[in-house]
C-alpha cells in the first residue's frame, strides 16, 4: 500500500489547480484567465510565508509568479505569430491550403489525416511551435474554403506536431533525457538520433489513423468569432458586384503620347474626361495602384474604367485602347481593393468626391459608386455622396492612415483568397523562417533567432508594426505565463516529485515493461499540467535511478519518458502548440480531453508494441 504524505503547500497547490479549473470546465471561466488566477494565488501565498515558489518566507520569491512573462518559450511564441501572419499576408498559407484542398477534395477525414501528417512530417526536424504555427493559417483557409469549422483542423495540426515530435531527436524533452542519462549515476550511454524513430513513428502513424478514422466524430464543431474573412467578399466577387468587367480598358502608352513623362495628376485624365485610373502595369509586370504623382513612361499600360464614349477620345492622346473584359476570373487581379461607405451623420453627406478632394486628402482612387441597384463608374467624381452609398476604391487600408483614423467613413478590407501570392514578401519571410530554423537546428537559441527573424521582417517592412502587434494572440501569451508559475510550483513544494516516487513504487513489481509503462503514465500525466519540458527535468532523474537499481536498460526508460512528455494530449495547457490553437478555434477545456483520452490509449499501446519490438522488453 502506497501512502502519500502531503504537507500544507501540497493541498494548496492542488486546491489552487483544481478550483480554477473546475470553473473553465463548466464554461465559467476563461482559461488564460484560470491560468492568471493561479498565478496571482501562487504569488500571494508566496508572500504570505509559503514557499509556493521559492523557500518558505521568502517574500521576494513572489516575484516568479510572473516570471512567464520572460521564458524563451514566449517570446518565441511571439515572434512566430508575427512571422506567421507574413506568410498569410503573402498569400502563400491561402496556396498551400488550396494544394491540399485539392488532394483532400474537401472530405472532412481526408483533411484531417493530412493535416495532422504534415504537421507531423515538419515537426520532425523543426520546433513543433513552429510547425503549429506555420500551419495554422493554412489550416484556417482550408477550413473556410472547405465550408467546415477550423475547430474540425486546428487540434489534428496541434496533435500531428506532438506525434511527429514522438519520433524526434529534436524535441526539447527527448534532447533533455538523452543528457539525463550522462548524468545519471552511474552514466550511461546517451541516445542517438534514430533511438526515438522506430517506436516514435509507430505511435505517430498510429496516431495520424486514429485521427483520421475517427477524428471528424470527436472533434467539435464550434462557431468561431475569430476568422476576419467571414461575411466578406473576395476582390473578384466586388468586380462583379461592382461590374467593373463591363467598363475595363487597357491602354497602352504610345512613344508620342502627351502623356508620356506627365505624372497622373498632372495628365487630368480622371478631371478632363470622367474616366477612373485603376491600375498601372509596366512592360511584363503586374498590375499595381498607380500613385498621383507617379510619372507615365511610354509602353506602360493604364487600365481605365468608364463608358466606351469616354474612352474614345483618348486615343488622340497617344493611347492604343483595348477592352480588357474577363470572363470567370478577376479583371484586375493581385489589385488590393477597398469597399468604403458614409457613416451614421457623416459630414461628406451632399458633397461630391471632386469637392472633397477624396484622391489628394485619402489617397484612395474611387472607380465605382454602387447606389441601390445602380452602379456608376463613370463620372463618378461629380456624383453628390447619400447615405447608404457605397464606393469601391484600390489601395490598402494600412497605407492610408487618413482613411483608417476617418470618423466619416467605414472601411472594408476584402477577403483576400483570389489574391495571387506576393513572392518578395512570401520568399523574405521563408527565408527568415528557415534561417532561424537552420541556426536553432545548429545549437543557437531558438527564442533568440526567432526574434532576430521577427525584427528583420518589420525592419525589412514585410509588414507594419501596428499590424504585426495586432497578429499576436494574447491569450496564448498569457496563457503559457499564468501555468508557467504552476510548473514551478510543483517542482518548488515537492509535489511533483512525491507523485513520481509513488507512480514508480506502484509499477516496480511488474518487472521492466511495467516501470517503462509506469515512466511513460507518469510522465503523460505530469505533462497535462507542466508541459514536457518541465515534466522531463522531474520524472527523468527519478525512472532513470529506478531503470538502473532494476537492472533495467535505462535507454528503453529514457525514450518511454521522453515520449510521455509528447503525449500532450488531455489538457490545452500541456503544450504551446495546445493554447496556439484555442482562439482561432474557439475551442473550449472539454474538446481536447474528448479525442485526447483515446489519443492517449492509443499512444500507450504504440508504445508498449515499440519497446517490446524494437528494445526487447
Amino acid at each position: 500500500m502506497i501512502v502519500l504524505i502531503m504537507t500544507l503547500t501540497h493541498v494548496c497547490l492542488i486546491l489552487i489547480i483544481v478550483v480554477p479549473l473546475a470553473f473553465v470546465l463548466r464554461n465559467r471561466l476563461r482559461i488564460d484567465v484560470a491560468a492568471l488566477l493561479m498565478a496571482v494565488a501562487l504569488g500571494t501565498l508566496q508572500l504570505l510565508g509559503l514557499g509556493m515558489l521559492a523557500p518558505a518566507h521568502t517574500p521576494a520569491g513572489a516575484i516568479k509568479a510572473i516570471s512567464g512573462l520572460s521564458q524563451p518559450v514566449v517570446i518565441t511564441l511571439i515572434s512566430l505569430f508575427i512571422l506567421t501572419h507574413g506568410l498569410e499576408k503573402s498569400g502563400l498559407t491561402r496556396w498551400l491550403a488550396q494544394q491540399i484542398l485539392r488532394v483532400g477534395h474537401n472530405a472532412t477525414g481526408r483533411l484531417i489525416a493530412l493535416f495532422a501528417a504534415l504537421s507531423a512530417l515538419l515537426s520532425l526536424f523543426m520546433n513543433n511551435l513552429a510547425a503549429g504555427a506555420l500551419l495554422l493559417p493554412s489550416a484556417v483557409e482550408a477550413a473556410r474554403k472547405a465550408g467546415i469549422r477550423p475547430s474540425k483542423l486546428l487540434i489534428p495540426v496541434a496533435y500531428g506536431t506532438l506525434l511527429g515530435g514522438a519520433a524526434t531527436y529534436f524535441t526539447t524533452a527527448n534532447i533533455l533525457m538523452s543528457d539525463l542519462l550522462r548524468s545519471a549515476n552511474p552514466p550511461q550511454q546517451p541516445l542517438n538520433i534514430l533511438d526515438f524513430t522506430p517506436t516514435g513513428g509507430l505511435i505517430a502513424l498510429a496516431g495520424i489513423l486514429f485521427l483520421a478514422l475517427f477524428g471528424s466524430r470527436l472533434l467539435p464543431d464550434r462557431e468561431t468569432s475569430s476568422s476576419q474573412a467571414e461575411g466578406r467578399l473576395t476582390g473578384g466577387e466586388l468586380e462583379a458586384l461592382y461590374q467593373i468587367g463591363e467598363r475595363l480598358w487597357e491602354a497602352s502608352v504610345l512613344p508620342g503620347s502627351p502623356f508620356a513623362h506627365q505624372t497622373l495628376s498632372e495628365c487630368g485624365i480622371g478631371a478632363r474626361f470622367g474616366v477612373a485610373v485603376a491600375a498601372l502595369r509596366k512592360d511584363a509586370g503586374s498590375p499595381s495602384v498607380p500613385a498621383v504623382n507617379q510619372a507615365i513612361q511610354p509602353g506602360n499600360i493604364l487600365y481605365l474604367i468608364g463608358r466606351e464614349e469616354k474612352i474614345e477620345p483618348l486615343r488622340k492622346f497617344g493611347l492604343e485602347i483595348n477592352s480588357s473584359a474577363r470572363e470567370g476570373t478577376p479583371a484586375l487581379r493581385g489589385i488590393p481593393y477597398l469597399e468604403i461607405m458614409l457613416a451614421p451623420h457623416s459630414r461628406l453627406e451632399g458633397q461630391t468626391l471632386k469637392e472633397i478632394g477624396f484622391r489628394q486628402n485619402y489617397g484612395v482612387a474611387v472607380i465605382a459608386l454602387k447606389r441601390l441597384t445602380l452602379t456608376y463608374r463613370t463620372n463618378v467624381g461629380d456624383i453628390p455622396l447619400k447615405p447608404g452609398d457605397s464606393l469601391l476604391a484600390v489601395g490598402r487600408l494600412q497605407q492610408f492612415p487618413a482613411l483608417q483614423h476617418s470618423a466619416d467613413l467605414i472601411v472594408l478590407e476584402p477577403d483576400p483568397a483570389d489574391q495571387p501570392v506576393d513572392r518578395r514578401q512570401a520568399i523574405l519571410t521563408l527565408a527568415l523562417i528557415a534561417g532561424a530554423i537552420g541556426l536553432s537546428l545548429a545549437g543557437a537559441p531558438i527564442y533568440l533567432v526567432m526574434l532576430a527573424a521577427a525584427v528583420l521582417s518589420l525592419l525589412l517592412k514585410v509588414q507594419p508594426v501596428e499590424e504585426a502587434y495586432r497578429a499576436v494572440e494574447w491569450q496564448a501569451v498569457f496563457l503559457i505565463a499564468g501555468m508557467y508559475a504552476v510548473s514551478l510550483a510543483m517542482v518548488q513544494t515537492g509535489l511533483a516529485e512525491l507523485l513520481g516516487q509513488a507512480m514508480i513504487r506502484l509499477v516496480t513489481p511488474f518487472g521492466p515493461l511495467g516501470v517503462a509503462a509506469g515512466a511513460y503514465l507518469l510522465t503523460a500525466l505530469l505533462t497535462q499540467f507542466m508541459g514536457g519540458q518541465v515534466s522531463a527535468l522531474v520524472t527523468g532523474p527519478i525512472t532513470i535511478s529506478a531503470a538502473i537499481s532494476m537492472g533495467i536498460n535505462p535507454q528503453a526508460v529514457a525514450v518511454a519518458t521522453a515520449i510521455g512528455c509528447s503525449a500532450s494530449f488531455l489538457t490545452p495547457m500541456a503544450h504551446p502548440v495546445n493554447i496556439l490553437m484555442i482562439a482561432p478555434a474557439n475551442y473550449k477545456f472539454s474538446d481536447f480531453f474528448r479525442i485526447g483520452w483515446p489519443l492517449t490509449l492509443i499512444s500507450f499501446a504504440g508504445l508498449l508494441a515499440g519497446l517490446v519490438l524494437f528494445w526487447g522488453m
